[in-house]
């Protein structure tokens, strides 16, 4: 459903938040490792999730990317940033102008599902997972 673009920049996002939560910052070679992403693509994502200010980044010997502690970043904000919010309101088909006034065969079934979806993104914030990530109670690597 998410683009491979936007499932690494999750799974980067989810390690980033393990890492932070120990307070540590990741390299993108540690990030990319964890996620099973390649380094160069791992970068590009990280990129966008930095200037949408999803993640944080600081240069230097020590540096490398984190989340504050305190952040409320939801599920949501990652797939706007790497996808848009397209996922959200597009047409099944992908149809231009599919709508409830003109709709395509599954536009009656797939609002629903497209609604479950936003819901579940917009309710889930990423550090609220943190601890259980850091458990290992949650597997991010395939």
């Amino acid at each position: 459903m998410f683009s491979k673009a936007c499932e690494y920049g999750i799974r980067a996002v989810f390690f980033i938040a393990k890492q932070s939560h120990k307070g540590l910052r990741s390299n993108i070679s540690e990030i990319a490792k964890a996620v099973d992403s390649p380094e160069p693509f791992t970068a590009k994502i990280c990129q966008e999730l930095a200037r949408g200010k999803i993640i944080l980044s600081k240069k230097g010997p020590n540096g490398g990317f984190y989340l504050k502690k305190d952040a409320e970043i939801k599920l949501s904000q990652i797939v706007k940033a790497i996808d848009g919010d397209q996922i959200f309101t597009s047409c099944a088909l992908g149809l231009n102008s599919c709508s409830s006034t003109n709709p395509c065969p599954l536009h009656n079934q797939f609002v629903d599902v497209r609604n479950g979806l936003k819901k579940m993104c917009e309710n889930t914030l990423v550090m609220e997972l943190a601890p259980e990530i850091e458990a290992n109670e949650f597997y991010l690597k395939i």
